[in-house]
């Protein structure tokens, strides 16, 4: 087999060759590394000056009644200012809304008499 190699004009040293280019074609330029991009700078904006906030009122907050409100106490003893609610019994007032009693619980309304 060696005497075929060397018969058929040295393809081995052909082949390690690198293959010459062509006159007609332009050389490839080398590939360059991609381009490193930098972060974008944001341009700097001056902020208003803001006024020092002014301190709000703390809010008013109603004060729970008590159960006192509910009743009323004579010689005879305690007296039920506003009604039960018919449904949902006793222990559950009604509230009085000026021309009817309401039940906050079930929602039951009762409407005064004119």
């Amino acid at each position: 087999m060696a005497e075929k190699s060397k018969a058929k004009g040295k393809p081995a040293e052909k082949a390690a060759e690198k293959p010459a280019e062509k006159p007609g074609k332009p050389a490839a330029a080398p590939e360059k590394p991609a381009a490193v991009e930098k972060p974008l700078e944001k341009p700097v904006v001056e902020k208003p000056v803001e006024k020092p906030a002014e301190k709000k009122p703390p809010k008013v907050r109603k004060k729970e009644k008590g159960a006192y409100t509910r009743y009323k106490v004579d010689d005879k003893g305690l007296t039920r200012l506003r009604p039960y609610c018919e449904r949902c019994g006793q222990g559950y007032f009604m509230a009085d809304h000026g021309d009817r009693y309401s039940c906050g619980h079930c929602g039951f309304t009762r409407y005064k008499r004119a």
